[in-house]
């Protein structure tokens, strides 16, 4: 795939699971000084990651909100729980990734990462998600 082919794919990809507000709120932010890291993000982390057809989008954000919680990167972790709107990824599904990182990471991440997921749910007034996350308790 060519560089530009990379571009337009991220892009594209960017858009569907951050969606359009957001990845239109980062474009009007970037600056020359940032400019170089959101190319290699849309080309590198959406257009080359993302974009690929081996698992889904679903999968995929499981997966990036254990890594996220693991590494303690709360801002990322929010906007990827909130992502899961569009990715297809239940309260069940971050619930089982969250307790995945309890067990490898630590019960302090993943208490974290519980809050900050409950937080996000009753953020977009997802009354069913925050609910479900606070049945299930907190340390």
């Amino acid at each position: 795939m060519s560089p530009r082919d990379l571009d337009e794919t991220g892009l594209a990809t960017r858009r569907a699971v951050l969606g359009e507000a957001h990845v239109a709120r980062a474009q009007a932010a970037t600056t020359a000084f940032d400019a170089p890291f959101q190319d290699y993000i849309t080309r590198g982390a959406w257009g080359g990651v993302w974009s690929r057809d081996t698992i889904s989008h679903r999968e995929r954000s499981m997966i990036t909100i254990a890594l996220l919680a693991a590494l303690g990167h709360d801002e990322e972790l929010a906007m990827h729980c909130r992502a899961t709107a569009r990715t297809g990824a239940s309260a069940d599904d971050i619930c089982e990734a969250l307790l995945h990182v309890a067990v490898y990471a630590g019960v302090p991440a993943a208490n974290r990462a519980i809050k900050i997921a409950k937080a996000v749910f009753a953020e977009l007034g997802d009354t069913a998600r925050a609910a479900d996350e606070t049945n299930r308790g907190e340390e």
